[in-house]
């Protein structure tokens, strides 16, 4: 099977995962890495050339390959936003990548850019938008919407029925009501559990852990 060529948008380490991730568990093969000039750090990253962006249509025009924008969540996910548009912009198409260890249904089509992880469950009838990140281990609900651009992280349920607004993150192991509707640009803090629909631009965050005045030398049962 002829793999399709990929560049990378990126150089931090999501860039690197997305390297390994494509290179082996994908039909892509990465040729390049791309990033804006100021934040080139070297010649090469992973024995793969990176090319200023400026610069990529004449290295590697569009319609020969394909990009897969490896960034983080960053201003409420805008960041990333804005680079699949400009990579859009520039003629490109934004592949996705779906782990072969993910657990998927037929009907299911991921959106443009996206970036879903192991052991990610995704019932029947949910919908993931363009420009999504589910990082590894997540549960989303059937009948579940998760709207562009926004990250997941690891081991969050998703019950559902759920409405994710566009744009918004969600902190490891939160927990989300089933038929919740989360307003856009929202952040959902680690730890966190949401029961009641969350308007745009809310900010959620569960207690942390404090520590005892007891010292751990001090406990007898364990």
């Amino acid at each position: 099977m002829t793999r399709k060529p990929l560049v990378i948008f990126g150089v931090g380490q999501i860039a690197d995962l997305a390297w390994f991730y494509f290179t082996h568990d994908s039909a892509y093969q990465p040729v390049a890495f791309t990033v804006d000039r100021a934040y080139i750090q070297g010649d090469t990253q992973h024995d793969l050339p990176v090319v200023a962006f400026d610069e990529l249509t004449r290295a590697y025009p569009p319609g020969e390959v394909e990009i897969f924008v490896a960034l983080s969540y960053a201003k409420v996910n805008s960041v990333r936003a804005s680079k699949v548009d400009a990579v859009r912009e520039a003629g490109y198409r934004c592949a996705s990548y779906v782990s072969s260890k993910a657990t998927v249904f037929p009907g299911f089509a991921a959106g443009d850019n996206a970036f879903i992880l192991e052991d990610n469950t995704i019932q029947p009838f949910a919908q993931i938008g363009n420009n999504v990140t589910l990082w590894s281990g997540n549960h989303i609900g059937h009948h579940s919407v998760i709207e562009d651009n926004c990250f997941i992280s690891s081991h969050v349920v998703i019950s559902g029925g759920v409405r994710v607004g566009a744009n918004t993150f969600i902190g490891v192991n939160s927990t989300v009501r089933d038929h919740v509707t989360i307003g856009e640009r929202c952040v959902i803090g680690a730890g966190s559990l949401l029961v009641a629909d969350a308007a745009p631009d809310g900010v959620y965050s569960a207690a942390a852990a404090e520590r005892s005045r007891v010292p751990s030398s001090r406990l007898r049962n364990i």
